[in-house]
């Protein structure tokens, strides 16, 4: 039963993806908003195909701690759907993108028509300072800034490498994070099998402003971490 629901969620992603994503060129010279509109309508689409054609829920916990207006949010990454579902769970969420995506057609052109904060990881501290330039920006829009610490999906299981950019973030913008712990990795995990159960999304307490950078960083990864070793145990 696993390999036809997995068949069919397959099947309904990539069927509604490439029709949203072709649909969605007339949101260019249209306002911003209606972009957004459409990434969340995307998203929404995404969580009903897999509890209905795969077996798999989305839970939210920590909802006191879900930002609602302008947020900086580091997050676990394990797949694909870390970053989809955002579009979905966030008012207008912002993502710190690396410059490779935006060769991928029609995903980069939205990434630039949505506003996303693109780095060239190459760039070293140039790359650091836009990307704190461009986050300072959609702040002003009260916008929810996500960035995967990380950089990089990793395996269930395994600790994080958490890069500089969160850390450049935090001491720059003076501003509250708010950790995100998740088990995408167990119900979508690489190729295309998609084991049911429950994924959950879980905000945990904002780390405050104000603490140097190493307290800073072993805090967030503690946090994170922690929380995600116990999701992924829940769900396997």
């Amino acid at each position: 039963m696993i390999y036809l629901r997995s068949f069919l969620f397959q099947l309904f992603f990539w069927l509604w993806s490439v029709v949203w994503a072709i649909g969605m060129i007339v949101t260019y010279p249209l306002p911003r908003r209606a972009n957004t509109w459409s990434l969340s309508t995307w998203s929404k689409g995404l969580i009903w195909a897999l509890r209905w054609l795969a077996g798999i829920r989305v839970e939210v916990r920590g909802e006191q701690f879900r930002p609602t207006g302008p947020a900086l949010v580091a997050a676990k990454h394990q797949s694909m759907f870390d970053v989809f579902s955002q579009f979905a769970l966030l008012p207008d969420a912002c993502f710190v993108m690396k410059k490779e995506l935006l060769m991928v057609p029609l995903f980069g052109w939205h990434g630039l028509k949505a506003g996303m904060i693109v780095v060239d990881r190459a760039g070293h501290s140039a790359a650091l300072k836009k990307l704190v330039r461009d986050a300072v920006d959609r702040m002003k829009e009260t916008r929810q800034v996500v960035i995967f610490p990380e950089g990089t999906r990793g395996d269930v299981g395994v600790p994080g490498d958490y890069k500089p950019g969160i850390a450049a973030l935090y001491r720059e913008m003076n501003l509250p994070v708010t950790p995100l712990a998740l088990n995408c990795g167990v119900h979508w995990p690489r190729g295309w099998l998609r084991p049911p159960g429950t994924i959950v999304f879980e905000y945990l307490p904002p780390i405050p402003a104000g603490l140097k950078r190493g307290e800073f960083m072993r805090e967030l990864q503690t946090r994170i971490d922690t929380a995600t070793k116990a999701l992924e145990d829940e769900g396997l």
